[in-house]
């Protein structure tokens, strides 16, 4: 009776219905879902490509500096520890290599960052015709260098438009780049002006950052124009300077093996290794003497220049300023 009782209790009872999902929350959810697939994977695909592009060959320089590695041999490539290091460090070019590429750096980023702030500065202060002079100095910039070098090459020859210039003027004719002592400074002038523009861009971009009340208060304490410059632009441009500093020391890096190629005496960085610089004599090790084992390690050398070099210009350059 009592079972029969229980049971006739819960039968009165109405159970509560299961609460379902509205269909448009279970659509949205699953939307969601897709949304962060989607952005994830795509993601991911560039990662997957840098890995195998940039980060997996350059372990593999790192292996192959420490093997003799002839590129045309089949036979194995022994392990040699720290010889192709040793063996670099012994040969007068590639000291002269690196000794040439100090040069571009320090001449050339100086130059191109004295050059492109005044521009910047020049153009800063007018206001006609301000998109016609911008692109004017950034032509050189999207310009192949290949082409820029050999104009270059063109008008610097013997008999050509430079030195006639000069023997009219009643001044002997120069070498250029056929001089141990001149082609190096040459191509360097031809890197510094094809950067002029990319350079400017970078610095009209800083000065426009920089607030207009920070002059008033200026010329209110009857701040010279030298003055303002030092004490409000200079100082404010500092993460322009840090920034055009490090794009530009990798940038001649580079830009050093297209332009010695092009310019100096039959591509090989003469006359003499003048105008010789690391990327030029890791390009001759690997595909003239085809010691990818040497090239290797060259390269590993160029690789812990730069990051050394990159870490020591943003320490040393970056400073805040509060005004």
């Amino acid at each position: 009776m009592e079972q029969h009782s229980v049971s006739q209790e819960n039968q009165g009872k109405k159970t509560p219905p299961i609460q379902k999902k509205p269909v448009k929350q279970k659509f949205w959810k699953k939307l969601n879902f897709q949304k962060y697939l989607f952005v994830y994977v795509c993601l991911l695909l560039p990662l997957i490509f840098y890995l195998g592009i940039r980060i997996l060959p350059t372990l593999f320089t790192f292996n192959v500096g420490f093997r003799e590695w002839n590129l045309l041999s089949t036979e194995a490539q022994p392990f040699v520890g720290f010889d192709n290091y040793a063996t670099l460090f012994k040969d007068e070019v590639f000291i002269k290599a690196i000794v040439n590429t100090l040069i571009y750096i320090v001449l050339g980023v100086t130059g191109q960052l004295v050059f492109g702030m005044v521009v910047a500065l020049l153009l800063h202060k007018i206001n006609r015709f301000v998109g016609f002079f911008r692109v004017i100095y950034f032509i050189p910039y999207v310009t192949s260098i290949v082409a820029i070098s050999w104009v270059f090459q063109w008008i610097l020859m013997g008999n050509g438009i430079i030195n006639d210039v000069l023997v009219k003027l009643g001044l002997p004719a120069q070498p250029f780049l056929n001089s141990p002592d001149q082609a190096i400074y040459v191509i360097i002038g031809a890197m510094i002006w094809q950067s002029i523009g990319f350079q400017m861009i970078l610095f009209l971009a800083g000065l426009e950052n920089i607030p207009d009340s920070l002059y008033e208060a200026a010329d209110i304490d009857g701040a010279s124009p030298w003055q303002k410059f030092w004490r409000v632009t200079f100082p404010l441009l500092n993460p322009t300077i840090v920034f055009s500093a490090v794009i530009g020391t990798i940038t001649f890096i580079q830009v050093s093996f297209t332009q010695v190629v092009n310019m100096s005496m039959d591509g090989s960085g003469g006359p003499l290794n003048s105008t010789i610089s690391v990327v030029v004599y890791i390009y001759q090790l690997a595909f003239r003497q085809f010691d990818m084992g040497l090239a290797s390690a060259a390269t590993v050398i160029l690789f812990l220049f730069i990051l050394g070099l990159t870490i020591f210009q943003m320490k040393v350059l970056t400073k805040k300023f509060d005004y």
